[in-house]
């Protein structure tokens, strides 16, 4: 079933003036999408004004009256119900939701999945302001905040005092907590943090409840859609975690958190206080051993510790993660697949099937992959080289075309072209094509020195080669265009005629 476009957010984001290109990038919708409502509100004479007060569904039905076709999918659940039943002892989420589930198959409607059920929950609490109970069911929300008070390191280098902030994230079932020292509070930061945060749980909560951080919430207004940072929406989707921003100026709606960062503050940041540290591998270990601490310690007004409970209850209710964790994503768009089968991002090269030489590519780069994208299609992905490598290539086999396929050029061709020129050009190009392990991966490279021809003589190429040789073992473009435009090789010609006529004399 297509997924009906949402025409009530798409005129509000409207109305706050946010381009077009960017309600596609943050919401997901379509290009086509937002235009085709643009047109029909234009054409209607609607402004979000004279649709703020009703559903998302009433207006679609007013722009869209042949497509709507029914109320809902699912048999919507009495959330009032459900509600009232959590506060009875033994009662969770799990139980209402196979209760419901079995009303459905009796009465023939479809239901809907236990992920769903959850959120609709979270929703129906959120919108009617209500004591939420699901705070306290284990293993369903996790409460994430940065620390209002900061530590700091000493550069080693510059003896300078660099300013250290906390990621703090708690279970409100258990208070179990999580803290992370981080050196600035910037989106990849916050998302790497939250990465961290569900692997030191061992598992994932149905939702999450964080403060209207410019890094995680776009907007949140008091009428209408939540609109989440895409990298957030995303981080969320992976693990099938609802984010649920808190009311603007509610502290309650996230409490735990607010409450454990203070007791964070004394718990671990005033215990190191007098320490010097120099490094943040070096804090990160310290606030560690404090946090452990932290969680042993034993409750104050309940029995047992924030360990105890999580290990005892909470943690067996947590959603098993996803076998690969969500890692942050940079785009880079329209880099040229060359000629060796290769794009190059920064100082290393990495293959694409062959059949793509001379096409666009998008590359979505994370930190530990690097993948090929052509019209949205996925097609190579590798391993990221570590950032300090430089001038290295990732080459997949199946990549290059093979002895059966023809291309436009192939190094017998190129070396043909190279041996036409001089021996010392020839002899340059077989040192470039026997200092790569793959043929295609020196296409570029004697391309690169072949096509110095279209700017200088066959002759001042041949003498730059063959002056090159005599000083670098696999001379490529960079040093062979040096040595052309600076006319070192009419200065070499010129001693080398000199030193011939002296032999002569």
């Amino acid at each position: 079933m297509a997924k009906k476009i949402k025409v009530k957010l798409i005129l509000e984001l409207r109305a706050t003036q946010i381009s077009q290109r960017e309600i596609c990038r943050t919401r997901k919708i379509s290009q086509h999408s937002i235009i085709d409502v643009y047109k029909i509100a234009d054409q209607l004479g609607i402004t979000y004004e004279d649709v703020k007060d009703k559903s998302e569904e009433e207006v679609y039905r007013m722009f869209y009256p042949d497509k709507f076709t029914s109320e809902s999918l699912y048999k919507k659940p009495d959330y009032s119900y459900v509600h009232g039943e959590l506060k009875k002892t033994g009662v969770n989420l799990k139980l209402l939701w196979k209760e419901y589930k079995d009303t459905c198959n009796q009465n023939g409607s479809l239901s809907m999945g236990y992920t769903k059920f959850c959120e609709g929950y979270s929703e129906h609490v959120t919108c009617n302001s209500l004591t939420n109970h699901l705070t306290h069911k284990p293993g369903m929300v996790c409460e994430v905040d940065w620390s209002g008070s900061v530590m700091s390191i000493i550069s080693k280098d510059t003896s300078e005092i660099i300013k250290v902030y906390l990621f703090v994230a708690t279970l409100p079932y258990s208070q179990y907590s999580y803290v992370e020292p981080c050196l600035d509070m910037k989106q990849d930061t916050w998302l790497k943090c939250h990465v961290n945060m569900f692997e030191y749980f061992s598992g994932s909560t149905v939702r999450i409840t964080c403060d209207n951080l410019k890094v995680g919430v776009i907007s949140h207004p008091r009428e209408g859609d939540i609109i989440l940072n895409e990298k957030y929406e995303d981080f969320g989707n992976h693990y099938f975690t609802a984010i649920m921003p808190a009311g603007v100026r509610k502290p309650k709606q996230k409490a735990s958190v607010e409450g454990t960062t203070g007791k964070i503050a004394t718990a671990i940041i005033a215990k190191l206080r007098i320490k010097l540290f120099y490094s943040l591998e070096e804090l990160k270990l310290a606030v560690s051993k404090e946090l452990k601490r932290f969680n042993d310690a034993p409750f104050q007004k309940r029995e047992g510790s924030r360990t105890q409970v999580f290990n005892e209850v909470e943690k067996q209710y947590l959603r098993e993660l996803p076998g690969i964790p969500y890692e942050v994503a940079e785009w880079v768009y329209g880099h040229t697949v060359n000629i060796d089968c290769h794009i190059a991002f920064k100082t290393n090269r990495y293959s694409a099937p062959y059949k793509y030489v001379g096409k666009k590519v998008d590359l979505k780069v994370t930190e530990s992959l690097l993948e090929i994208y052509f019209k949205d299609e996925r097609i190579a992905s590798h391993k990221k080289l570590p950032s300090y490598s430089k001038y290295k290539w990732s080459t997949l086999e199946e990549h290059m075309p093979d002895q059966f396929q023809h291309t436009e050029w192939d190094d017998e061709r190129i070396k043909k072209w190279a041996y036409s020129i001089g021996n010392c050009t020839g002899e340059d190009i077989d040192r470039i094509f026997n200092s790569v392990r793959i043929k295609e991966q020196g296409y570029n490279s004697a391309l690169s020195v072949l096509r110095l021809t279209k700017r200088y003589s066959n002759e001042r190429l041949e003498i730059a080669c063959e002056l090159a040789l005599t000083k670098i073992r696999v001379p490529r473009y960079s040093h062979l265009k040096s040595i052309l435009s600076s006319n070192q090789d009419q200065l070499y010609l010129a001693k080398k005629s000199e030193n011939k006529i002296r032999e002569l004399n």
